[in-house]
């Protein structure tokens, strides 16, 4: 998997909401690099597991579909005389 790269935009996004959040909820201010600091901590090392688990929400949703389809597929089937 390639690394999680954000643009300089996402980052200054995510950066100030990190920075609210010390705020608002510790009562503790820090700076810009320190917010960007703990952005790319969590990119790192824990942004993997909410990646991996976005894929596997995605997996389970494409296996509902296509399980969909397939019974789509069995209702138009016609009866003949030949048997599965």
């Amino acid at each position: 998997m390639a690394s999680i790269e954000f643009s300089k935009e996402e980052k200054d996004v995510l950066s100030k909401k990190i920075k609210n959040y010390f705020l608002e909820e510790l009562e503790h201010e820090i700076g810009q690099f320190d917010a960007l600091f703990l952005l790319d901590f969590i990119s790192e090392e824990i942004g993997v597991y909410f990646y991996n688990r976005g894929l596997y929400d995605a997996q389970a949703i494409l296996e509902n579909r296509v399980e969909s389809v397939v019974e789509a597929i069995y209702e138009l089937e016609k009866v003949t005389d030949f048997r599965r």
